[in-house]
């Protein structure tokens, strides 16, 4: 019976040293006023729902313009300063930066414009003035922004934050993180159009495929898939015009406001989706792509090879066209 039982034993330690195969696991829900959808491929279940809700609500209570208790919402009413968390400090730093590269186009003290053209928690019916927008200019200036610590600055009571531009490229990479800390190496997170992934994709170890989103020639087709894209570890997201958009008087007024202007951005592009290795630094820059324009846009890109970009735009003739930078290229399928 020796013989037998150690024959036993050599089987269970080899079925026990033989690589547990990956399958996919999935989780969804509804958080930012949008959905989220996570994939990732590991032996076990290592991530629960209410983890991510955990996490998300927390962010919520730190970024969100729209419940009045977050941390943006309780600055926006002081005079002058706030001691906030480490996620809106490390959002307003990634701001500053996001500011300074694109000249200001990129501002999240646009917050009193973006609602007075609609864009924030109040509803609101009419267009502004001119004067309407001069006047709130005079408190946007990302300057008048201080950080020092965790206790951050207004010099002007009037100033108030937006975050909205960020917040949930940041968002996706604390989940991402939050898988990093769990030791998934393959994985795919979205939060409301916003992606970071990782790894490949199983049973097949087959690497992910995200398929990029045309307009539609009116809102009342349905949207057709542009191009599938297979892109490096990293983060994609897209900004575009044909979305989300403010309507009075006939008039559809883009959601993307230039900082330095106080105005909805009106040039050729229609969408941009941008490649970076994080996806605040991606959401931070395609609306401001899409306020500089296809030229300057790819101008930009090139002083900033740490970003690709895909974009679709209007040619004078009025039809459509798409063009892409030189590093997103690669990442084009073709069958």
């Amino acid at each position: 019976m020796r013989p037998f039982f150690i024959l036993l034993l050599a089987c269970f330690y080899l079925a026990a040293a033989r690589p547990r195969e990956m399958q996919p696991w999935q989780l969804s829900g509804f958080a930012q006023g949008t959905s989220w959808h996570i994939t990732y491929y590991a032996p076990d279940s290592v991530a629960s729902h209410a983890s991510i809700d955990s996490i998300l609500d927390k962010l919520d209570s730190s970024l969100s313009i729209y419940k009045p208790y977050s941390l943006v919402s309780q600055f926006n009413r002081c005079t002058d300063s706030l001691q906030i968390d480490e996620h809106l400090a490390n959002v307003v730093n990634a701001s500053f930066l996001a500011s300074q590269n694109t000249g200001g186009i990129f501002d999240i003290t646009i917050q009193p414009v973006t609602q007075a053209w609609g864009f924030g928690p109040i509803k609101v019916t009419d267009m502004p003035d001119s004067l309407t927008i001069s006047n709130l200019m005079h408190c946007v200036d990302v300057r008048y922004l201080s950080l020092k610590g965790s206790v951050l600055f207004k010099q002007k009571p009037c100033v108030s934050i937006d975050v909205n531009g960020i917040a949930q490229g940041y968002s996706v990479d604390v989940l991402a993180d939050f898988f990093e800390w769990k030791h998934i190496e393959n994985y795919m997170i979205e939060l409301g159009g916003e992606i970071r992934l990782k790894g490949l994709k199983y049973p097949g170890a087959q690497p992910m495929r995200i398929g990029i989103e045309a307009p539609a020639e009116s809102e009342f087709e349905p949207a057709m898939m542009q191009k599938v894209i297979r892109p490096a570890n990293g983060a994609i997201t897209t900004s575009g015009s044909y979305r989300k958009y403010f309507q009075s008087k006939g008039q559809k007024i883009s959601h993307i406001i230039d900082g330095r202007t106080g105005y909805p951005a009106k040039n050729e592009l229609i969408s941009v989706t941008v490649f970076a290795s994080r996806a605040i630094m991606a959401d931070a820059y395609d609306n401001a792509l899409m306020a500089m324009g296809l030229e300057k846009a790819m101008q930009f890109l090139k002083q900033h090879p740490d970003m690709a970009a895909y974009f679709i735009y209007r040619k004078k003739d009025g039809a459509i066209a798409d063009t892409a930078s030189t590093f997103f290229d690669k990442f084009i399928f073709v069958e």
